[in-house]
């Protein structure tokens, strides 16, 4: 609804986000996109999103997503190939192009990193809107894959025009802004806008239904099965410890790897694989675990959206205190939980234990982490925030709130 002032109807400002993918493609990013477009028409925006399709198709298409009371409006370009986990979508500038000249956005919003949000460099149509780009995450270039360091030397010159032709940038955590190296040029315009969640969609979720009161710790980790997620060391911990299981969900390239480690280590029945899960079992298993462990071992890991996750239930959590990154700004220890070095099955043992024979610590870590979500991480905490700087990079008051 359009707020009225007299007899004036102030039109709502229109933002088209530009993004990877979307739910129900599961990652971080996509979450967050997804919950923040919600909160956004709740605040009386009119956002929209031209992502990718998340498998390969030769076919776009434009949808009506269904999030809660809200209807968001999707467009997903055609995916031709994946190089290097990127999609390759020669239709992306075409549409990006149609959209703009068809929804006459006030502001380009783009979530990096994203090589289709390239395109915007390179038509007029688009530099004619001011850019506010969402920093996800740095390009690592990974010591794993001499591909990927290449790819960045191909990369990096777009990706530093398209910050020095932004008028915002984003940044998800101060640790983050201040150890990001491609940033540093362009500080003066960057601000802090913590991720957020719409809890919602756990808080009315169904317990598990197998999950009893029980002597055994029950810890959840989540993401894909790659090597910077750093399951290897906290299959290692869980092998190590007695009266504590491990509940592992996801897919990826080191998922045969992990199973036979697990059989190696003869921890094959104190951890449970789910490999990809709906929604609802996912939330389940938030609704069952005692605590969350996220053992990153690489800036990559930005932020962690899983945090926010366990957070809003009241879980507390373990995660590595990995230099420059988010996690250990998300989670403080001592108080929402417990910070480890990354890649040290010692730590992580330890700090397991510190949960299973202290649990009414855990507990207390899991209350003052629900406050510190409802404080800090609320999606429409961080949808105001952004509304707020779209406010002031527009210099206008037609960022409308609903009439109550």
């Amino acid at each position: 609804m359009l707020e009225v002032i007299g007899k004036q109807r102030i039109k709502p400002l229109k933002i088209l986000h530009i993004g990877k993918y979307f739910p129900p493609y599961a990652g971080g990013m996509e979450t967050y996109l997804r919950d923040l477009m919600a909160a956004q028409i709740r605040q009386g925006l009119e956002p929209g999103a031209l992502v990718h399709q998340s498998q390969i198709s030769l076919n776009s298409a434009s949808e009506t997503y269904q999030s809660g009371e809200q209807q968001l409006p999707v467009t997903r370009a055609a995916v031709w190939a994946r190089l290097l986990f990127t999609p390759i979508s020669p239709t992306f500038p075409r549409l990006l192009s149609k959209m703009i000249k068809r929804d006459k956005p006030d502001l380009l919003h783009l979530h990096m990193p994203n090589v289709s949000a390239f395109c915007a460099l390179f038509l007029p149509s688009a530099r004619k809107i001011p850019w506010v780009i969402h920093w996800h995450a740095d390009v690592l270039a990974s010591t794993h894959s001499s591909g990927l360091r290449t790819f960045y030397r191909l990369y990096r010159p777009f990706e530093s025009a398209l910050l020095k032709r932004s008028a915002k940038i984003i940044a998800t955590s101060p640790p983050y802004l201040d150890s990001s190296e491609p940033l540093r040029p362009f500080k003066d315009k960057c601000e802090v806008v913590p991720l957020g969640l719409d809890p919602s969609k756990l808080v009315n979720a169904l317990a598990a239904s197998d999950h009893r009161e029980s002597d055994t710790l029950r810890v959840l980790a989540i993401g894909r099965l790659t090597y910077y997620k750093g399951f290897e060391y906290l299959i290692r911990a869980i092998a190590q410890s007695e009266g504590i299981e491990l509940h592992l969900v996801g897919t990826g390239e080191l998922d045969n790897t992990l199973r036979k480690l697990a059989a190696e280590l003869d921890a094959s029945s104190k951890i449970t694989f789910y490999g990809k899960l709906p929604d609802d079992a996912l939330a389940a298993q938030f609704h069952a675990c005692d605590c969350l462990c996220l053992p990153s071992i690489e800036r990559t890991e930005a932020f962690g959206m899983v945090l926010l996750e366990a957070m809003s239930l009241g879980k507390a959590a373990i995660v590595t205190k990995i230099p420059g990154a988010g996690m250990k700004w998300v989670v403080k220890h001592g108080n929402t939980g417990l910070h480890v070095n990354p890649e040290s099955t010692a730590e992580l043992t330890q700090s397991l234990h510190n949960f299973r024979d202290n649990r009414d610590i855990m507990h207390l870590f899991g209350k003052f982490a629900q406050q510190r979500f409802e404080t800090d991480f609320h999606i429409e905490t961080s949808a105001k925030n952004i509304a707020d700087m779209y406010r002031r990079l527009m210099n206008t008051d037609t960022v409308d709130q609903p009439i109550s």
